[in-house]
């Protein structure tokens, strides 16, 4: 029998830092603060629902393809197809009990949040623009939280998810990098086969750029304080390291680059926004 911890490492649940942070920043500065305590478990709890859900349904839709991929061959010994099925389902519906939670925006919307993260599995099947899709599917927490604490969709948080989608699509260009001959072995569409390992590098750092001046923008559009902008340093101080990391082109960097930068992107940003409402004056 599986264990948990073997679904844990099926469907990367470390992952869940990339997207938390940007829903939790999202919530604070919605909030102005800390809302309540229900609001919080809610939030959370989507999240992760979200997220699982999401990640079981791209290991079944992309099992034979990763039976035949060497980075991700053993995946499908972790955790056998019914049990994810079940767990997909599940998941599925912890999303919309919390969103029902939450309120009615959260709950009508949480369909189509459903819809985004499903569909992402797919369309690396037929565009090369997956890793943007990626992005979508992602950028779509800070404006479940940001709608879960006020129960209305504002300008800010649209402001917010564009810019992790973009730093998303950034980071998956240079993770995908690995998968170069094998997506074009497998007849698999993304901007690396189109674009060439250079030439997706070169595009995740105009991405990332671009992600930067979209946190600079959601700070100004939503009237965030000092220590906010600060951590913008931070952030810009990841992002250079994940580049120039992925520059080296070994595993282990690429590696690197992912997780130990884009981890310092995500704990800078909620920091930033939680310190500025609970930091120093």
């Amino acid at each position: 029998m599986n264990s948990p911890a073997d679904f844990l490492k099926f469907i990367r649940f470390s992952h869940t830092v990339f997207a938390l942070p940007f829903a939790l920043g999202a919530m604070f500065v919605a909030a102005r603060g800390l809302p309540p305590p229900a609001i919080i478990a809610g939030i959370v709890i989507a999240m992760v629902c979200a997220r699982t859900a999401a990640m079981t349904f791209n290991r079944l839709a992309d099992w034979e393809f990763d039976r035949r991929n060497p980075r991700t061959e053993n995946r499908h010994q972790l955790v056998g197809k019914n049990v994810a099925a079940a767990w997909c389902v599940a998941a599925s519906a912890g999303l919309i009990l919390s969103a029902w939670w939450l309120n009615p925006l959260c709950l009508l919307l949480s369909p189509v949040a459903l819809a985004i993260v499903f569909f992402y599995s797919l369309t690396k099947r037929f565009t090369q623009f997956a890793h943007f899709f990626l992005g979508l599917a992602l950028s779509a927490a800070p404006v479940g939280a940001w709608i879960a604490v006020t129960g209305t969709l504002g300008f800010p948080p649209l402001v917010l998810a564009a810019a992790v989608l973009l730093w998303v699509a950034g980071f998956d260009l240079i993770y995908a990098t690995q998968d170069y001959d094998v997506d074009r072995r497998e007849g698999l569409h993304s901007m690396v086969v189109r674009l060439g390992v250079p030439g997706a590098k070169r595009l995740a750092v105009w991405l990332h750029a671009a992600a930067l001046a979209g946190l600079v923008a959601f700070g100004l559009a939503a009237g965030t304080g000092r220590i906010y902008f600060v951590s913008l340093a931070v952030v810009a101080a990841a992002l250079l390291y994940e580049h120039i990391e992925a520059r080296r082109g070994d595993i282990a960097s690429i590696n690197r680059a992912f997780f130990h930068a884009n981890t310092i992107v995500g704990a800078a940003f909620v920091a930033g926004t939680f310190l500025d409402h609970f930091g120093p004056a």
